[in-house]
């Protein structure tokens, strides 16, 4: 059974897109790279596009290059910060009532808000593609989508470079804080665009492969090279090959080969993965949760710094002089931005994203926990709270020798009911029966 074709509509939420990247990779948004990984998924059978077109000359020259059909956000008088993303909602709502033909949809933004429409449209039986960067599109939405693809891994630099470089700040004078930069006056950051991060090692997949093998050995099925893959991206929508620097899948499964980690035998479409019993013990990769102690241990130590923001730089070179050990990549992040988002996600930190500045770490909602209601005070009652009986002639504390109660009046004795008499008519005696006179005999006839 061959699997159904995918009809895709792309919906750009450009302003989201283009800032997210300007701000973690300091590169402009092609959405030519976006299109292209797509086409190997399906046919893009609409594309939209939604900005404030006005002040994006150069990046209608390449929407109309692409064929992207560009819709006009018109701004409101008091702001249109959510007017992109209820016009691509509606809009992919409408296509996918009204349009049967359609049943793939790619949203390419990272915008959290995004996740009602995703999971929306899965109810109505769509396929949900998101793409968009590791360092600022929300980890819920990673895992709510049927496949995650990140635009780092869609960028063609292959020389890996490091995770962090130091920014270099004006000097501010004698009320300059080591390693901080005031963010009013931080200078635009010309490095260039970032390339592609270093790539993970490949024991880093190997819970996953194992956990979709076993997956598939449950089900009875062959785990050939196409299932084992799309097995692996219904556990974890967010996994790519090329982030452990292999460009296709079936360079994956011989990189893990190569590291003796499965058995491969066939070739071609009938290559079959196998798991290999061995007597190694079963690596049990650190999971991402555990590495936001040590980021909460920071940020509690430069809780003061903190308060006005900083840079991402500045929070890594912290955390290394903390622990000289600390390893991102033993959590399964390549880059330290990817890893703040996870934490933005987790509320131990919040992300401010700006075209010039960059991106800016502040104290998440963890650090500013909600005020306790107030306590009610109970009411302590003693017996002098309680209502008295007021007992005249007995003593208080307000009136020690109280008067004498004048003696009460002698009571009177009540009269007996007088006997009326049966003239008036209401004697208790039953009344009197007429008396009955005997009927006199007739006498005899003497005829």
């Amino acid at each position: 059974m061959q699997p159904e074709k995918l009809n895709i509509a792309v919906f750009v939420d450009y302003d989201n897109i283009e800032l997210g990247l300007r701000s973690t990779l300091q590169r402009q948004f092609d959405v030519a790279l976006p299109l292209n990984a797509l086409k190997e998924r399906g046919d893009l059978v609409a594309k939209f596009a939604y900005a404030n077109w006005g002040r994006q000359e150069f990046a209608t020259r390449q929407m109309a290059e692409s064929a992207v059909q560009m819709v006009q956000r018109v701004p409101s008088p008091r702001g249109d910060k959510n007017g992109a993303d209820i016009n691509l909602a509606l809009d992919a709502l409408e296509m996918a009532f009204t349009h049967d033909h359609v049943n793939a949809f790619a949203i390419v933004s990272g915008d959290s808000d995004f996740i009602p429409l995703v999971n929306k449209l899965k109810e109505y039986g769509k396929t949900v593609f998101v793409v968009g960067g590791k360092g600022f599109t929300s980890t819920i939405l990673q895992q709510n989508c049927h496949e995650f693809i990140s635009y780092e891994s869609l960028l063609d630099d292959t020389k890996p470079q490091p995770v962090i470089q130091q920014r270099e700040f004006r000097d501010r004078g004698p009320r300059d804080r080591d390693n901080r930069g005031d963010i009013k006056d931080r200078p635009r950051d010309d490095r260039g665009p970032r390339q592609r991060p270093a790539p993970l090692d490949i024991s880093q997949a190997l819970p996953l492969v194992e956990r979709a093998l076993q997956v598939l050995e449950r089900r009875a099925v062959q785990p050939q090279l196409g299932l084992l893959k799309s097995t692996m991206l219904q556990l974890d929508p967010a996994f790519s090959e090329k982030a452990y620097g292999c460009g296709s899948f079936s360079e994956f499964v011989d990189k893990l080969k190569r590291a003796d980690f499965v058995n491969v035998t066939g070739t071609g479409g009938r290559t079959l993965i196998e798991r290999k019993g061995s007597s190694k013990p079963e690596i049990s990769a650190p999971k991402p949760e555990e590495a936001i102690p040590a980021l909460r241990d920071i940020l509690e130590i430069h809780r003061i710094e903190m308060e006005e923001g900083t840079a991402p730089e500045n929070l890594y070179n912290w955390m290394r002089e903390e622990n000289s050990q600390f390893d991102l990549q033993k959590y399964g992040f390549q880059e330290f931005t990817e890893f703040l988002n996870f934490a933005q996600d987790k509320l131990v930190v919040r992300l401010d994203a700006d075209e010039e500045k960059g991106l800016t770490v502040f104290l998440g909602a963890e650090f500013y926990p909600p005020a306790p209601p107030p306590k009610q005070e109970q009411e302590i009652f003693s017996e002098y709270d309680e209502k008295q009986p007021i007992v005249a002639g007995q003593p208080t504390i307000f009136e020690p020798d109280p008067p004498q109660p004048p003696p009460p009046p002698p009571a009177k004795r009540p009269r007996a009911p007088r006997k009326r008499t049966a003239a008036a008519g209401n004697s208790d005696r039953p009344p009197r029966q007429p008396r009955r006179t005997p009927a006199r005999k007739k006498p005899p006839n003497d005829s």
